[in-house]
């Protein structure tokens, strides 16, 4: 869920999404659509050298950008990776191929229990398999909040930093950034002031609104992608954003060396905590290479590249072990039992509660 802004040069063919170019066997082609930023350099050209296959692998950086492709159809893609709540939706508008898994034998690597929990919005897994999993939290430079709060950095361990007008405010002056989608920045309103974060009632649903509209004054940009970078450098001091994205923000300032320090929070109050899906849409073109790609991602070794590069935990328990110790070891990547106890997953929304949120978002980000 998601970064990730692509700036790697990886899997890039010449047959477009759509499957232009030259005609090759459907086997040896496939059609990927991503978060950017989200897989490791060398797995796409390693894939390709070790099945054949050639990978188109295009970008997006928000939910609603790939159901809107999914629902209107013929997508194009062979691979695509919808978080949970899109997805459990996905499948009841019809969208996706029930998945063969005698095509997929490192499935048997999976986390069981984590199966279990998917298996909540995908009965039987019959549709899907994890691929990352992660938190929605704060990210925040170091330097800067305890400029503004005594020395001290407690208060980003509350989301008072983030909705309460009297802390929000005094990071305004230095660069605020939330997450360009109410399917993420609503429910963590709602649990913050207490409110079920599933809930469909619009009077509670307004209560939300009511609070990130309180807070907008301070906030420069919404934007899903672009705060990575910012934050690194020292362009945004305040984020509401995807776990792994601050942290690859925290490396890149280290490389860096450029003095700014960032650092990533789950609240104590409780935050998101999602999963990342690979699916295959029910009229992709190659489903054969797209079962031996996912195959592929879930094998240990591939997995922990992964891992180890976009700094999301993976759901393939053989494939910790091989993760770098200080990724596996890190409570914002790997949550301890009483962090994750508080935490929540994203509902499945109706129709009318999207177009709910899509309303409130509109008008939380005007400032009408």
């Amino acid at each position: 869920m998601k970064l990730r802004i692509l700036t790697l040069g990886i899997a890039v063919s010449l047959l477009s999404a759509c499957g232009g170019g030259a005609k090759q066997e459907d086997s040896k082609v496939l059609n990927v659509y991503n978060y950017s930023d989200y897989i490791a350099e060398d797995t796409i050209p390693n894939f390709e050298k070790a099945t054949g296959i050639k990978v188109t692998y295009d970008v997006f950086d928000s939910d609603e950008m790939v159901e809107t492709k999914l629902l209107a159809g013929d997508s194009g893609y062979d691979v695509v990776v919808p978080t949970l709540n899109f997805f459990g939706r996905q499948i009841q508008a019809g969208v996706f191929l029930p998945l063969d898994k005698s095509k997929i034998p490192n499935l048997a690597n999976l986390d069981p229990e984590m199966m279990k929990r998917i298996a909540q919005q995908d009965p039987d897994n019959k549709y899907g398999v994890p691929y990352m999993i992660g938190t929605t939290g704060i990210g925040y430079n170091v330097d800067m909040l305890k400029e503004r709060f005594g020395g001290s950095t407690d208060i980003a361990n509350s989301w008072d930093l983030v909705f309460k007008p009297e802390n929000i405010a005094k990071m305004k002056d230095c660069g605020i950034t939330l997450l360009d989608t109410p399917a993420d920045m609503i429910p963590i309103a709602l649990h913050y002031l207490g409110e079920d974060p599933h809930s469909h009632d619009p009077a509670t649903i307004e209560k939300a609104a009511a609070l990130l509209k309180s807070i907008r004054p301070y906030v420069q940009n919404f934007h899903s992608s672009n705060y990575v970078g910012s934050l690194a450098n020292g362009g945004t001091c305040l984020v509401v954003g995807w776990s792994g994205d601050i942290i690859q923000a925290r490396d890149r300032a280290e490389e860096a060396d450029n003095g700014v320090t960032v650092a990533y929070s789950i609240p104590k109050e409780g935050a998101p905590q999602w999963f990342d899906m690979l699916a295959i849409p029910k009229d992709a073109k190659h489903p054969e290479a797209a079962y031996a790609f996912i195959n592929y991602l879930l094998d240990p070794k591939v997995a922990a590249a992964n891992t180890n590069f976009i700094h999301y935990a993976n759901p393939v328990s053989a494939a910790t072990p091989l993760v770098d110790e200080g990724i596996r070891t890190d409570p914002t990547i790997y949550p301890p039992a009483d962090v994750s106890a508080k935490m929540f997953t994203y509902s499945i929304n109706p129709p009318e509660v999207d177009k709910l949120y899509t309303r409130l978002w509109t008008e939380v980000k005007t400032g009408r």
